[in-house]
């Protein structure tokens, strides 16, 4: 019978990958969103795409632009 000890692996960490660029094109949308300058808006959300930001992350500030995106 093999011992748990020789199968057990190793903890792992989970990491979060937060991108910067993501992070500061949700902020401009927000603000763009604040200061209701829609036109800006379309460019922001693109960038945010492009550097992985949600769908959800992007509803949640159309919903209500006084949220902080994370």
């Amino acid at each position: 019978m093999p011992k748990v000890a020789e199968n057990a692996r190793a903890p792992t960490v989970l990491r979060v990958q937060r991108d910067p660029v993501k992070l500061t094109a949700l902020l401009y949308l927000r603000e763009a969103l604040r200061r209701e300058r829609y036109e800006e808006c379309a460019q922001f959300v693109a960038v945010a795409k492009e550097f992985g930001a949600k769908d959800r992350e992007i509803e949640e500030l159309l919903e209500d632009p006084r949220r902080t995106p994370r």
